[in-house]
């Protein structure tokens, strides 16, 4: 069996690894994990992050690059304690965290997983579905160990998304409009959306004949392999946040995770968004096919809502994107595969990446206005309400003062005088 072998430094200390060329990833993330266990005391729930020699966070992977001693990876232990029984909004008022500063701060890896906890508590749904806190951050800590070292779609990404749709879920009043059940939907999907991409997007693995593509048949691959990892991770019962739920409700939660991880596919974007838009004019949120569509759409927002963001925060992460998108047309021209065109390292500039984005196949400029639309009809609903108060409220006084003109018309009823008289 063919082996590899990479060298790397763990606090200074030169280590060494071998594994199988085809094994699993986890499988490699268990090797640099033995070797750290030799010379230190982890946690159960270390998190590792390999850096290569320039400084760049690479994936774990049996794709590593095999390397000499004299130009190490780097690899970093992030020790992650889940013993702290704490709620999410104590634990971030103890860590002093300023929740408005999301975009701007550069927080760490165990700072947002605090975060994302406060998310679920802030919304509610440790009461609502009884969520055990230590459950909630096995949880956690599971879609961090699988979401890859990568430039762009790493966890880091899946906090942006996750923190855009909690954003919109308040926003925009959901709560108010749809069940709990369907906004933990909403949330876990933006959490589990990209878990264990592998930085090379669908048309790489179609293209290459990758597992993924062998085992989806090249439908959605990377999508179908997020949502079947995130319930992998729902399956561990130490990690299932819906194991209180009855059986129904998980049913529901299953097919609504599902649809809104399998939305984030873009070769699916026209399809959803033409279908949200024909639905607008006569939108109802009781009915479930308009729901659905509207929460893959929301989940389609957060995925894309970087153009969005202040400049300061979205351009380094325009730079990370590019990275990845560099290495997937550089391995595309080593292995002789159709080069994706806006990946292309020697025909893509920054400004040209994002405004081909912002224009191809018309991304977000038809959504923006699709919400705009929607946001619209909102407000062209409550001012109908409003009227239709004030019309009933005008029709009342009016019906009030029509009784009140009638009954002083009217003789009035005999009084005592008239009594005393009648019997006289």
């Amino acid at each position: 069996m063919a082996t590899k072998i990479i060298y790397f430094t763990v606090n200074g200390r030169p280590e060494q690894a071998e594994f199988p060329v085809d094994c699993p990833s986890q499988d490699v993330k268990g090797k640099l994990q033995s070797n750290i266990i030799l010379f230190t005391d982890p946690g159960p729930h270390d998190i590792l992050k390999l850096y290569n020699p320039k400084g760049n966070i690479i994936n774990i992977s049996p794709r590593l690059e095999p390397n000499a001693p004299c130009s190490c990876y780097k690899l970093e232990v992030v020790a992650a304690d889940c013993s702290n029984e704490l709620s999410g909004v104590e634990l971030a008022v103890t860590l002093g965290f300023d929740l408005s500063s999301m975009e701007k701060r550069q927080w760490e890896d165990a700072e947002i997983m605090v975060l994302l906890q406060v998310m679920y508590t802030d919304l509610d749904f440790i009461a609502t579905f009884n969520i055990e806190p230590e459950v909630l951050q096995h949880f956690l800590f599971e879609v961090y160990r699988r979401y890859n070292n990568i430039p762009f779609h790493n966890f880091k990404h899946c906090f942006c998304v996750t923190q855009m749709m909690y954003g919109l879920i308040w926003m925009t009043d959901l709560k108010s409009k749809i069940e709990s059940i369907d906004l933990l939907t909403m949330l876990t999907s933006a959490v589990c959306h990209d878990l264990d991409h592998t930085g090379y997007n669908n048309a790489y693995q179609i293209n290459a004949r990758t597992e993924l593509a062998l085992r989806y048949n090249d439908i959605s691959p990377l999508e179908n392999h997020h949502s079947a990892v995130a319930f992998e991770i729902l399956e561990k019962t130490e990690s299932n946040i819906f194991r209180n739920l009855a059986m129904d409700q998980y049913k529901r939660i299953r097919e609504g995770i599902i649809k809104c991880i399998l939305a984030t596919d873009m070769t699916r974007h026209n399809e959803i968004l033409n279908k949200f838009k024909s639905i607008l004019p006569v939108f109802d949120f009781k009915n479930k096919d308009h729901k659905d569509v509207l929460m893959m759409i929301l989940i389609k927002v957060s995925d894309i809502s970087n153009e969005a963001r202040p400049m300061e925060v979205a351009e380094p992460w325009l730079d990370c994107l590019l990275q990845e998108f560099y290495n997937q047309s550089d391995t595309e021209k080593l292995e002789g595969l159709p080069v994706t065109p806006f990946m292309d390292r020697d025909k893509v500039t920054k400004p040209s990446s994002q405004t081909g984005f912002i224009r191809f196949q018309h991304i977000i400029d038809p959504v923006r206005k699709a919400l705009d639309y929607y946001t619209e009809m909102e407000k062209a609903l409550e001012r109908e309400k409003q009227n239709r108060a004030q019309n009933e409220k005008a029709t009342k006084s009016k019906e009030s003062l029509r009784l009140s003109h009638t009954g002083s018309d009217a003789q009035p009823p005999p009084g005592p005088e008239s009594s005393k008289t009648a019997v006289q």
